[in-house]
């Protein structure tokens, strides 16, 4: 035992090293880049919705186009689907940390989830699990319903289209996907029988096997990604390469912007932005685009003078335009705790990553299991006892995952989570590197909200990140009831010939409830409560006299001209699934509304 760790810790020490010499060369690289003094457009933040508004921007040669991105560019390492979880806390992570939360987080340290961000281009496409989900039917009707005027499904489904280049024929033949886009999007190109038992679960409990991006939703799917031939395809990959050579495009990295700047009658008409220890300013003839994030976004808004009179006022910022910048953050959150182990060799276990086998897998052919992110396996859409059961409109997505929060021996997964060392050690330390299966319960739905605030005027200080998360009863109630069915699936026959069985150990702090009682369950999720990674909605999108709104249909910023938000921090209400392909649908239609030139 002592020598695995000894490997693993050279292992984890060489590819940080790795990362740094990546580091080291684009900075050599980008500082030979001369900045222009002026641009039609500057997109600021080179994620997954500012790489294709950079794409689709630029098409048009007498646009000039400017990219700003803080971080550094995608290298070898990020390539790897496998090194998902150990990207995080690198220097491509922005590694922000909300507030201690009052009624979840409690198995966490200092009751912080980590919300790990890419810093990066191509942003968090570059640091997430690669799943391509477009979510429900129904949740862009209701944005449409609720006075965001063309986003319904019949509008966006198009733009969903457009950037999409599927690779699997049978998916092709249902009419719901399309090749020739610059976004790849693959099937697995690995599948244990864990995988197997997973998808005939699902049907013993009345889920059918379907496409979960197809007509409709409720079922189980052995997923899709955003993959090329077994590798990463982030929206860098696949809207920035082919074309960053454009003579009309101009990408800066390392370029950290930190304020908008507006001129006659609050038009925006350039930013400021330090690049190397030089501060800059650069004008923009047209139009400036912030694709920033739900965090940041928002964090520049604030500081620029776009937010809440009364936060602003605090910090002595002048305020622009007095709009709820910040508020109605949602988030997908799930519980850990839908533990089994099984007596087959078969899940994707730290040791099995690094054997001969696997690595010939991956460098030769693009397969094994260095394809899988976090080895997750299949995507289940299933309806708790608070859903309608005939309304297709699932409240809970599985994550399936061939392993576990042990299956590295506290490697990777334990720091990234944040957990608590002494609930690591009681419940989980027991079955490192044995042979395990997860079920996470992802909370589509979530009826808690929080905010977004600044924590000073310093741009450069993280802002209080507060989601607030379980604080509404209606949450907690769902979760448990998706536990309770998501242990019924993995006690199931399917599984059961793989030799399955809970984990035997109680979950710290839960003990004084019955094990697999409500109570018991609960105290589970609000003990061990984590993110999957999908913050929206702080910058929300609607009917230009709600006043919850801080941008219209358009995507243009209320009080101001010149200045628009394209990100998940748009999102009214968050949507049914992973947020990558939404947010490359909003930048793709972001594109079109800006090149019809609506001011």
């Amino acid at each position: 035992m002592a020598r695995r760790a000894k490997i693993m810790n050279l292992l984890q020490n060489s590819f940080f090293l790795i990362l740094s010499l990546y580091r080291a060369l684009d900075i050599i690289n980008d500082k030979k880049k001369v900045v222009g003094a002026e641009y039609d457009y500057i997109i600021v933040g080179g994620g997954s919705a500012g790489s294709v508004l950079a794409n689709r921007l630029s098409e048009n040669p007498d646009n000039q186009v400017l990219l700003l991105e803080a971080g550094s560019n995608e290298n070898k390492q990020t390539d790897v689907p496998a090194n998902t979880i150990g990207l995080q806390m690198s220097p491509l992570d922005w590694a922000y940390k909300t507030e201690p939360q009052k009624f979840a987080c409690f198995g966490l340290n200092g009751q912080q989830s980590r919300w790990p961000r890419g810093k990066v281009l191509g942003g968090s496409s570059v640091l997430n699990t690669m799943v391509f989900s477009r979510g429900n039917h129904k949740d862009y009707d209701n944005w449409a319903r609720n006075g965001a005027y063309g986003w319904s499904w019949k509008e966006v489904f198009p733009y969903f289209l457009k950037s999409e280049d599927n690779t699997d024929i049978n998916y092709l033949k249902n009419g719901y996907h399309a090749t020739g886009g610059y976004q790849t999007i693959s099937s697995p190109r690995f599948s244990s029988p864990l995988q197997a038992a997973f998808l005939e679960a699902g049907k013993l409990f009345g889920y059918p096997i379907i496409d979960v991006n197809g007509p409709t939703q409720t079922g189980f799917s052995p997923g899709q990604s955003f993959s090329r031939k077994g590798r990463r395809c982030s929206t860098n990959k696949a809207f920035i390469r082919p074309v960053q050579h454009r003579p009309n495009l101009d990408i800066l990295l390392f370029s950290f912007v930190t304020k908008i700047v507006f001129g006659e009658f609050k038009r925006a008409v350039g930013v400021t932005f330090d690049r190397f220890n030089h501060t800059y300013f650069v004008k923009a003839r047209k139009e400036i685009i912030i694709s920033a994030g739900t965090i940041n976004s928002p964090q520049l808004l604030m500081l620029s003078g776009i937010g809440p009179k009364e936060d602003l006022q605090r910090f002595r910022i002048p305020v622009i335009s007095n709009l709820p910048v910040g508020l109605n953050l949602q988030d997908h959150i799930f519980p850990l705790g839908v533990d089994f182990l099984i007596n087959k060799p078969i899940s994707a276990i730290l040791p099995r990553f690094f054997s001969p086998k696997t690595l010939l897998q991956y460098y030769i052919a693009g397969k094994g299991l260095w394809t899988l992110s976090i080895g997750i396996e299949g995507i289940g859409f299933i309806n708790t006892k608070y859903a309608n059961p005939y309304d297709d409109y699932p409240d809970i997505q599985y994550h399936f995952l061939s392993g576990g929060m042990a299956s590295d021996g506290g490697k990777l997964f334990l720091p990234a989570a944040g957990l608590k060392r002494e609930i690591y050690n009681l419940y989980y330390s027991p079955f490192e590197y044995d042979d395990a299966f997860s079920i996470f319960p992802v909370l589509v739905h979530p009826k808690s909200r929080g905010y977004i605030k600044l924590r000073s005027a310093n741009p450069y200080e993280h802002p209080i990140i507060q989601p607030n998360y379980l604080s509404h009863p209606e949450d907690i109630l769902r979760i448990v009831d998706a536990m309770k069915q998501g242990m019924s699936l993995g006690e199931s026959l399917p599984f059961q010939k793989l030799g399955s069985r809970h984990f035997p150990t109680v979950v710290p702090g839960c003990g004084k409830f019955p094990k697999s009682s409500d109570r018991y369950l609960e105290c589970v999720a609000r003990t061990l409560t984590f993110t999957i990674y999908h913050p929206a909605g702080t910058c929300k999108m609607g009917a230009i006299e709600d006043l919850t709104t801080v941008v219209d249909p358009e995507l243009r910023v209320k009080g101001v001209s010149g200045l628009r938000v394209v990100d998940a921090s748009i999102m009214p209400n968050i949507v049914s699934g992973n947020l990558n392909a939404p947010v490359i649908m909003i930048a793709e239609k972001a594109a079109d509304m800006i090149r019809r030139n609506i001011s």
